[in-house]
């Protein structure tokens, strides 16, 4: 992989992780347009990679959120902190449990499999179309559907669905308020991400070659600077309603890679 190519991921990476438009499927079309093919495991390697950085920029987006939730934890109560930490933890359930059971399955999707991206990306279209229909509210996410949201999450791990749009999208359509929707989803992805992370750590999977370690570099500085602007940015996006535009946007290009799969 190039320098130049691992930046320009790492930037698609970050704008798009926390943007209801499939970071990993722009990652994979991506790689397919710019020509940054690699065997199936290492394309997977610097997809970990790209969203360990965005989990990083989450952290500091929401610094404030983490460290009352953890100042909250240490006081052992059933407080209000407690509470939206147990929420996380099942909310991650479903998602730990598609990565323990069927990780090599998925993997197969991280190959360049443009067809599966485009259809995946039309049906990111039609939840955010959904969501931005729902009624405003002020209600807060609930142990069920904190379930619920983390099940749209396991979906969502497929390229091509939008894990922020499927999660945003699940929590706005039972009744979240949509401030608070955004917030839990991108809560809700650390750490599974910094889990996913240390496993392959402690697994031996995660070795850099010396070729790749530079570019690989890059692209994590990148996806991390990209991703603190667009995740302030996405909360706004989200409390003034405008998911519409980018269910409109998922659609195009959903269609565009549907053609190019087939004609291209």
């Amino acid at each position: 992989m190039e320098l130049i190519d691992a930046i320009i991921l790492g930037i698609i990476q970050g704008l798009t992780e926390f943007l209801p438009v499939s970071s990993s499927g722009h990652l994979e079309l991506g790689k397919a347009i710019l020509g940054a093919h690699a065997l199936p495991e290492e394309s997977l390697l610097f997809t970990v990679i790209l969203h360990f950085a965005t989990a990083l920029s989450t952290l500091v987006v929401f610094r404030k959120d983490v460290f009352e939730i953890l100042k909250g934890l240490f006081q052992f109560k059933w407080n209000e902190e407690t509470q939206f930490s147990l929420k996380i933890v099942i909310s991650m359930i479903p998602a730990a449990l598609v990565g323990l059971f069927l990780n090599d399955f998925i993997e197969v999707f991280f190959d360049g499999a443009i067809i599966i991206v485009g259809i995946m990306l039309i049906i990111t279209a039609v939840l955010l179309y959904l969501a931005d229909l729902a009624k405003t509210t002020d209600k807060g996410v609930s142990f069920r559907g904190a379930f619920v949201i983390g099940m749209a999450q396991a979906v969502a791990i497929l390229p091509g669905i939008s894990r922020s749009g499927a999660t945003i999208s699940a929590a706005v359509l039972l009744g979240v308020d949509k401030t608070k929707s955004a917030r839990f989803s991108f809560l809700m992805v650390v750490p599974l991400i910094l889990g996913k992370v240390a496993k392959d750590l402690m697994g031996g999977e995660i070795n850099f070659h010396g070729d790749q370690a530079v570019a690989m570099g890059a692209g994590f500085i990148a996806a991390f600077i990209a991703g603190l602007a667009a995740c302030t940015w996405m909360i706004k996006l989200v409390r003034q309603s405008k998911l519409t535009y980018f269910a409109i946007y998922c659609l195009i290009v959903g269609l565009i890679a549907v053609a190019w799969s087939i004609w291209g």
